[in-house]
């Protein structure tokens, strides 16, 4: 992420190209959420993953209908008044 990023860069040194020390990374700090807001954000994410899987099969069916009847309207089984 664009935090830690920064976090490594204002802690890297070296003129040709930047490096860390093990022990400017044991220094650095990084928060982590209790594990109660963790499982919290885990099932938002999961339902969110489980919502875009719906809306990606509902699309394929679709794509499947349109496929279906344009198939239809170019051989002639369909007309359009």
């Amino acid at each position: 992420t664009k935090i830690l990023t920064n976090v490594f860069t204002k802690n890297a040194s070296g003129s040709t190209f930047l490096e860390i020390s093990p022990n400017k990374i044991r220094q650095i700090e990084v928060n982590i959420p209790k594990y109660e807001e963790q499982i919290s954000i885990a099932k938002v994410l999961s339902d969110i993953d489980s919502e875009i899987e719906a809306l990606e099969q509902k699309r394929d069916k679709y794509k499947a209908i349109k496929q279906g009847m344009m198939q239809q309207l170019l051989t002639g089984k369909t007309r359009l008044i």
